[in-house]
């Protein structure tokens, strides 16, 4: 009968990491949904930049208060749950406290621990209340409603209830409090439970210590759901981010070598396709997810909500629809949809919808101005600017479904070679003015 604790932690173990498996499973289809793009290039500036940004968080303290809290709780989050490694251990074997041979290195441990918990948990409030009571601008934009905005409090609250069930844990173990060694939290918290009987503080102890370690696998489950994704795929964004110039932007490569064959004087523009060349003309722009390359798909999951792309937009500012946090989410909504379609009936099946009007419309794309602070805002490296000039090329050159004063600049550049409607042999009088 002893074993039985063990064997269902066993099954709740490997059903937690099973599910877990599985999620990644679908993420990784999804995003190789996109097409082809080669970031194999420039490996060590990568690496640099995935240490520097995603490890490192600088650019989450160019905001020095939610900067400061998130790298506790990220810290906090990353160290704290070392012991986990000895709570699968124990629970496996009905071992208690494994390491605690360590002494005096394991007191210090546990100590570390126990004081990340608390900034961990104080830090979690304070976002709390930014987010509910104060009341920041950025998150309560028309799209942080219903379950974006309900998932980032059921985040903060599955946070808060992990450090407690921690710090409680180790003030209801007595024979860890008689260590008088880590417990420089749990100890001050362990004069509420005086009085109470070993039994009682025992059962205390083992329900906090269950519910703490389901709690982490139900959460680690619960991220492929929620914008927390962002913890694991924070790191290969930022290694797959460009490293272009932000100004830079791609140009496709069938309307380049179109050019390059137009100023080709020894090509013949009515020359038959090479020999086996019968691919399908490319598809200009993109119109939906699939039509976005892998590296903008992976930026749409692991976009973490946190506005600051909109906050820094000016369209946005200046009360335009545009927001790119929305854009980033309406394109994971996609792509989950898509995904979900995939499931249900083992291949792609068409749904009449697309990320084009049925979740981004013409009107946010062509508010923006193209500025990147989207992209330098982002503490991860998401590129939302991308999306939407791929977007626009589908519009300009599958629909010419242009704005009518862009479609008279083009106008203009192709009759006058300038945006404005002079004739060429006008085009330098302003010099004289």
């Amino acid at each position: 009968m002893a074993v039985i604790p063990n064997i269902i932690f066993a099954v709740i173990l490997f059903a937690g990491i099973f599910f877990f498996a599985r999620n990644v499973r679908k993420l990784i289809r999804n995003i190789r949904m996109g097409k082809a793009t080669d970031r194999s290039d420039n490996k060590p500036e990568r690496f640099r930049n995935m240490a520097r940004i995603a490890l490192g968080q600088q650019k989450m303290v160019v905001r020095p208060v939610a900067g400061i809290l998130h790298i506790i709780v990220y810290l906090g989050f990353i160290i704290i749950n070392i012991e986990v490694l000895e709570i699968i251990i124990d629970g496996l074997f009905g071992t208690h406290r494994i390491f605690e041979f360590l002494g005096g290195f394991y007191g210090f441990l546990i100590g570390s621990f126990e004081v990340l918990a608390l900034l961990v948990l104080v830090s979690v409030i304070v976002f709390w209340i930014r987010r509910n009571m104060i009341r920041l601008q950025r998150f309560w934009k028309p799209e942080m409603k219903g379950w974006p905005k309900h998932d980032g409090n059921f985040i903060l609250y599955f946070e808060m209830v992990l450090m407690i069930l921690f710090l409680v844990m180790n003030a209801t173990d007595v024979p860890f409090q008689q260590m008088q060694s880590g417990n420089v939290v749990s100890g001050i918290i362990a004069p509420l439970f005086e009085g109470l009987p070993q039994s009682v503080l025992h059962t205390i102890e083992r329900s906090a210590w269950w519910l703490h370690i389901t709690g982490i696998l139900i959460f680690l489950n619960y991220l492929y759901y929620s914008k927390h994704l962002h913890i694991l795929l924070a790191f290969p964004n930022t290694y797959f981010a460009s490293l272009k110039p932000k100004g830079e932007m791609d140009n496709l490569e069938a309307v380049t070598n179109e050019v390059k064959l137009m100023m080709d004087p020894n090509a013949d523009p009515f020359a038959a396709p090479a020999e086996g060349d019968t691919a399908a003309p490319e598809k200009f722009g993109a119109s939906d997810v699939a039509d976005l390359s892998w590296v903008q798909l992976l930026g749409a999951y692991t976009c973490t909500e946190c506005g600051r792309c909109t906050s820094e937009c000016p369209a946005n500012q200046t009360g335009k629809k545009l927001s790119p946090r929305k854009i980033m989410m309406d394109t994971r909504d996609r792509l989950e949809e898509v995904g979900k379609n995939i499931d249900n009936n083992g291949t792609f099946v068409a749904d009449n919808k697309s990320l084009l009007d049925d979740y981004i419309t013409r009107e946010e794309l062509w508010a923006c101005t193209s500025c990147n602070a989207c992209v330098e805002a982002c503490p991860v490296s998401i590129n939302p600017l991308s999306i939407i000039l791929d977007m626009r090329r589908y519009l300009v050159m599958e629909q010419s479904a242009a704005p009518a004063e862009l479609n008279n600049m083009m106008t203009n550049i192709e009759n006058n070679g300038a945006p404005w409607p002079y004739n060429q042999m006008d085009r330098l009088n302003w010099k004289n003015e």
